[in-house]
């Protein structure tokens, strides 16, 4: 600018001391055309203005140097002089419009291809959900998208401190990933990132940032902190770069933090993918460890109750026999003991049947077996067989029959399930109760229900009655496992059925089960 007006004065100068016959004063469009490369329209216009003032007193000068005569030569050398002056002035001017919009238009084509350049370096750090793989790849996008000769990544542990160092340059075709270890000055500056959480520039006239500078081989460097809203992740170390990259100027401090932020975003997307994993895996380690319980509980179940089925069977013969008369006759105070030992027995044996059958359901074993059953047969059996129980409490039963009323199942699983039923009844009614046990089949399906005038099931209970192990409030009368009614639900369930219960009013019970009958399975066969 200032050659400019130095031009301008000496053009000046040389038209006021040349004669008019060299037409010096075109010399003063010199100065106008470079005014047009500062692009500064305002300059430009101010130099021409100058440039025409000058061309005026130079030839004012000339005429009164020549005793005051002007020559009409002169004064068209003069006024082509101006002309070309505003001509250049307005040449130069539109130059400077062309020039602006040129740049304007470079600038936003060179910032559209940064904005696309860095969208597929974003892309590519989020490709992957492992820690490892985007370390290498925002080390990696680093170098291309921000202009760094070498991009350091250091991985932070929970104390915020340097754990992993991945390296990349610009002329290396790998990255080194290593263990970190930093120089103190270095480490200075990575956790004064850390602590404000912003970029932070290392400045060559700083004697301790000149040690870090030192350590990184480098004469430029930034730190950059990638840090999410709960912690920082990993710090990123810009070192030297291209003449127009990411630490020759401001501007671009605002890309690098674009693209620290999408980088702390995948880093954390990909740790939290990461603990998730390691919780599924633990997880999955837990489950299997119950599950293992579990099979160990239910294979000592299984064996106990199988076990005690053979002498509890003996005891009860034995018994049996002895009250028979077989060992010679009883007293009538040990018959009565013995009858109600064949009772205490009789319960321990469909004890130890219920918890056998309850380790088959639990480890997944559950029969498929499917013939016609009758139910009313079964209910006939199953009465007789506790008639022991029912007739000691003075219990009034009645057994319905329904020849049509045959269910599709295993029958040794559904006369556990009636079983239960009735044993249940048996526990819950009241000496001189009554008990009915009914069979019939309602188009496809056939039910069998007990009902009972005992003392009934309070309403906050109902929900949970086939509920595994629930026995109840403790001050209700009689006792059981818990497990009886949550056998009757699996074998129902089991058979394509289902098990359920109506309260009798004023007191009483009903439980029902429904299983599919067995002529309409076999028509589907």
């Amino acid at each position: 600018m200032w050659l400019t007006i130095a031009l301008l004065l000496g053009a000046w100068i040389a038209d006021m001391f040349t004669p008019e016959s060299l037409v010096a004063a075109i010399l003063l469009a010199v100065p106008v055309a470079l005014s047009s490369l500062f692009l500064e329209k305002r300059f430009t216009a101010w130099v021409v203005v100058a440039a025409i003032i000058a061309d005026i007193a130079a030839g004012w000068y000339n005429g009164l140097h020549q005793g005051g005569h002007w020559t009409a030569i002169a004064i068209a050398n003069r006024a082509l002089a101006a002309f070309s002056i505003v001509l250049v002035g307005v040449l130069g001017s539109t130059a400077q419009t062309a020039a602006l919009r040129s740049g304007r238009l470079a600038a936003r084509h060179k910032q559209a291809e940064r904005a696309e350049s860095t969208r597929r370096a974003f892309e590519r750090i989020r490709s992957s959900l492992n820690v490892d793989l985007v370390a290498r790849a925002i080390v990696r996008e680093a170098i291309g998208t921000l202009g760094a000769r070498t991009a350091h990544l250091f991985l932070l542990d929970e104390s915020s401190q340097p754990e992993l160092s991945y390296r990349f340059d610009a002329d290396q075709p790998d990255v080194t990933v290593e263990r970190a270890t930093l120089a103190p000055a270095l480490a200075q500056f990575i956790r004064r990132a850390v602590d404000r959480r912003d970029l932070v520039t290392l400045e060559p006239n700083d004697p301790i940032a000149r040690l870090a500078l030192d350590a990184l081989q480098a004469d430029a460097s930034k730190i950059v902190p990638l840090a999410d809203a709960r912690a920082t992740l990993a710090v990123l170390v810009l070192v030297g770069g291209h003449t127009d990259g990411a630490l020759g100027d401001r501007e671009p401090d605002v890309w690098i933090r674009s693209f620290a932020e999408q980088a702390a975003t995948a880093i954390a997307h990909a740790a939290t993918f990461a603990e998730l994993g390691r919780k599924n895996d633990e997880l999955a380690l837990a489950n299997r460890a119950i599950d293992e319980r579990g099979q160990v509980i239910r294979d000592i179940v299984y064996a106990l109750s199988h076990d005690l089925r053979t002498p509890l069977s003996a005891a009860a013969m034995t018994m049996q026999q002895a009250l028979d008369g077989k060992f010679g006759a009883l007293p009538d105070q040990y018959r009565e003991i013995v009858r109600r030992s064949i009772e205490s027995n009789s319960e321990l044996r469909r004890l130890a049947e219920t918890l056998l059958m309850v380790a088959k359901y639990e480890s997944g074993e559950h029969s498929t077996q499917r013939g016609p059953v009758q139910l009313g047969s079964v209910a006939r059996s199953v009465v007789d067989e506790l008639d022991p129980l029912w007739h000691a409490k003075g219990i009034r039963m009645r057994v319905g029959d329904d020849e049509a009323a045959v269910a599709a199942g295993d029958e040794r699983e559904i006369r556990r399930a009636v079983m239960n039923l009735v044993a249940n009844a048996v526990s819950w009614t009241p000496e001189g109760g009554t008990i009915a046990v009914n069979v019939g089949r309602n188009g496809k399906t056939a039910m069998l229900s007990v009902v009972d005038d005992g003392y009934g099931v309070p309403a906050d209970e109902r929900s949970s009655l086939f509920q595994r192990l629930k026995t109840g409030d403790v001050s209700r009368v009689g006792s059981g496992s818990g497990l009886g009614l949550y056998i009757v639900r699996r074998i129902a369930e089991n058979h394509d059925g289902e098990a359920l219960y109506r309260p009798i009013e004023p007191h009483g019970s009903e439980f029902t089960i429904i299983i599919p009958a067995y002529a309409q399975v076999g028509q589907h066969a």
